[in-house]
């Protein structure tokens, strides 16, 4: 892969000089854990049924995720049952649960056939003393009992301390180091519960994590400064091997980090295959915002409606003179690439006599050339008055009062 691959994306090609990538420590794979069915419906106001969750898991096997975070099963008997029916469908991605560190929590797990668990407590000192009101050395206990609990019972466990972007590192070492030696811990989650990482943070906090376990480091970021992608990214590149993402990032307070963002950027700015199917991400976005009633913004990165196409003149004469020829001149990446529809021209306040002669043609309209200046006028003064592009019948009505 490179910075321009034919017919699929043209990017910068300093993302491929040799002295960037040879920065960059990405693990041999890379794995997407998406949680858009326990932290995505955390979202106020999102509800999924059992039905909605077991069809999005489908879509997400579909899609090529790797693991999928299907909920936490002491949240109610509904969300256990979807749990179950998800891991009994054996949908090809491992079907983890969210877990507070309890044995009973454990124990539900297992009967929900998940296949590992990530474990959650507050990693931090203030989360523990202020928010948990418990002391560290309460929380590590409970901790080593049930990951081991969780051991015991053939779970994968994840141990996930929340905030501990925030914590003073020699505190999450230590607590960390207690639990993976008199407790189990299979991989470890660095989790960015607020979204205050900078990519910068991220990556030295991997960095450092690396050097003192040998369990796998998963990263888990949110966006509350809008550097949860940029965040992970960073993390991944400096060794994490797996990226907590969620579709469409709907998640708690600002978000969680785009899936759709996490896949078409390792591939294409990176050189990276996580193994998404990049061709079913826009289908995968408008089920979940179905399904959450939570619509995407219509200029969101990768999956937004209206970011495949133009208004304003300038753009939209460059883009018809090089769509047929290279199409890349004027995009970083094709719309089929991730399952999005052909570029389109709109009509508005901005466009030029361009934007004017397609529409004639596309509506097979005969105007003479010298009225086509009288007719951008009429167009720019409804589109004012609209405060909006002009549907084709608007364009038409106008249209008729020149003819």
């Amino acid at each position: 892969m490179g910075f321009n691959e034919q017919g699929r994306w043209w990017v910068s090609e300093a993302n491929y000089a040799p002295e960037v990538s040879g920065q960059f420590h990405f693990p041999e794979k890379i794995e997407i854990l998406d949680t858009t069915l326990r932290d995505g419906e955390q979202q106020p106001g999102i509800i999924l049924t059992r039905q909605e969750k077991v069809a999005i898991a489908k879509k997400l096997a579909a899609a090529g995720v790797q693991r999928i975070e299907a909920g936490t099963p002491a949240v109610s008997r509904e969300d256990a049952d979807a749990i179950k029916e998800i891991s009994d469908l054996n949908l090809g991605p491992k079907i983890f649960c969210f877990v507070r560190n309890m044995t009973e929590d454990m124990k539900l797990a297992r009967e929900c056939g998940a296949y590992g668990v990530l474990a959650e407590i507050p990693g931090s000192e203030h989360l523990l003393k202020y928010g948990k009101k418990w002391t560290a050395e309460k929380a590590i206990k409970a901790a080593i009992e049930a990951t081991n609990a969780a051991h015991d019972l053939g779970l994968y466990v994840t141990f996930f301390p929340a905030d501990s972007s925030r914590a003073s590192f020699n505190f999450l070492l230590d607590a960390v180091s207690q639990i993976a030696e008199a407790g189990h811990m299979d991989a470890l989650a660095l989790v960015d519960t607020f979204g205050c990482f900078s990519p910068e943070g991220a990556a030295f906090t991997v960095k450092r994590l690396k050097e003192h376990f040998s369990q796998p480091i998963e990263v888990h970021f949110h966006d509350d400064f809008g550097m949860g992608t940029a965040s992970t990214m960073a993390g991944l590149a400096a060794g994490a091997s797996v990226a907590h993402v969620t579709v469409n990032g709907i998640g708690e307070r600002c978000g969680s980090v785009c899936l759709e963002q996490v896949a078409l950027g390792l591939k294409v700015l990176y050189g990276q295959d996580c193994g998404i199917k990049l061709n079913k991400l826009k289908e995968l976005s408008e089920f979940v915002a179905k399904c959450a009633n939570f619509p995407v913004f219509p200029s969101k990165p990768v999956v937004g409606d209206s970011i495949f196409g133009w208004e304003t003149g300038l753009p939209s004469s460059l883009w018809l003179n090089c769509k047929d020829t290279e199409p890349l001149a004027m995009l970083p990446y094709k719309w089929d690439l991730v399952g999005q529809r052909e570029p389109v021209i709109s009509l508005g306040k901005k466009s030029g006599k361009d934007n004017i002669r397609l529409w004639l043609k596309q509506g097979d309209f005969n105007l003479p050339e010298e009225k086509e200046g009288e007719l951008l006028g009429l167009v720019k003064e409804k589109s004012i008055a609209l405060k909006r592009v002009l549907t084709p019948e608007e364009f038409a009505a106008l249209v008729a009062e020149l003819a």
